[in-house]
């Protein structure tokens, strides 16, 4: 397996791609590993955006999507997503257990989609688009002004891009493995790992473009009540992202709404919102950083971070192996449908 890093000395260095790329060679004997793109910056340099995959690549198996590094400013989202990954090939070295688990299941990562944005320290990629509101999807309704995405400079935050123009090259790459890996199959998970939204950690599911609830509203409330039923001290609110603000451009509604086109086929995209608002509040200083305002930045609390979602991404992959036992059957679905309604809306 050829690693490949920074193509000129001058590139920023990054630590989250050196790491994921120690742990893929560690692994190669399991991962099976590529470059789904190179992404350059405006001052030369480029870096890969690697795929990793583990697990039985049969399409009658279940899958699981992590994927981290969307937003470059976020950091942490792609040391949960590496850290796990870390964790699953050193416990290939000894654990029966899991090789027996990867039979019934596909595993795949980008736990760096922006590397370019996180090389710049920006939310964005390295021309100036938020990789969340770039997709080909319009809101039905209002959207908070400028947060919801806007057109009017790649100067400013939360630029969609130009209009009518194809997706940014890193979204483009997301969709193709999502496409190739979890939408060919009957039954798949994904989660996106990000931070900056209020003191508490939150599990959003689509839709962010309308309040409209989904089409699998039952088989996500059943995904929520086995979660809460396993772990029962969690701290996660688990809700449709319409509850809290609408947005332009959201790629997983894009893929979500691909993915409704097979009827007979179950995607259940996830995104996980770290509240970071809890690390400035403990740490006022990191106001003071652009950093600070997305990623704990004291040691001890950073791997209390790490640590403590790595639950979440394990439950993920049994929750998919398991999916025949959980989902709802034709004749409990209605009643799971109401009560998500109650639930959540």
């Amino acid at each position: 397996m050829t690693i490949l890093c920074p193509s000129e000395v001058n590139a920023p260095h990054l630590p989250e791609l050196v790491a994921l790329e120690r742990i893929m060679e560690l692994g190669n004997h399991w991962l099976q590993t590529r470059v789904a793109c190179q992404v350059s910056l405006p001052r030369g340099g480029h870096y890969p955006v690697h795929v990793i995959t583990l697990g039985n690549p049969s399409p009658d198996v279940p899958a699981v999507g992590y994927f981290g590094g969307v937003h470059g400013l976020e950091r942490i989202g792609a040391g949960v997503v590496i850290a796990y990954l870390q964790s699953l090939v050193m416990r290939l070295q000894w654990d029966s257990t899991l090789h027996r688990q990867l039979e019934s299941v596909r595993l795949v990562f980008m736990p760096i989609v922006n590397p370019g944005g996180m090389a710049l320290g920006t939310r964005a990629n390295p021309k100036g688009i938020d990789l969340m509101r770039n997709a080909p999807i319009q809101a039905s309704e209002s959207v908070p002004f400028m947060v919801g995405g806007q057109r009017f400079s790649s100067g400013l935050p939360w630029y969609r891009g130009p209009k009518d123009q194809a997706m940014e090259m890193e979204n483009q790459a997301v969709c193709d493995v999502v496409n190739s890996e979890l939408l060919s199959r009957l039954f798949s998970l994904s989660v996106d790992c990000h931070s900056g939204f209020g003191s508490t950690d939150r599990l959003w599911f689509p839709y962010a473009h309308t309040r409209t609830p989904i089409r699998h509203l039952a088989e996500m409330h059943a995904l929520k009540s086995i979660f809460v039923q396993s772990h029962s001290h969690h701290r996660y609110i688990i809700e449709p992202q319409s509850l809290q603000y609408l947005a332009h451009g959201d790629l997983w509604d894009y893929l979500y709404q691909q993915a409704s086109t097979q009827t007979d086929h179950v995607f259940l995209p996830l995104t996980l919102e770290m509240g970071s608002w809890l690390w400035v509040k403990k740490n006022p200083r990191q106001l003071f950083s652009r950093h600070g305002i997305f990623n704990p930045l004291i040691e001890h609390r950073q791997q209390r971070v790490l640590r403590q979602h790595q639950l979440l991404l394990d439950f993920l992959s049994r929750a998919a192996c398991g999916h025949p036992l959980w989902l709802p059957k034709h004749e409990t679905r209605a009643q799971q449908h109401a009560q998500a309604l109650e639930d959540w809306y």
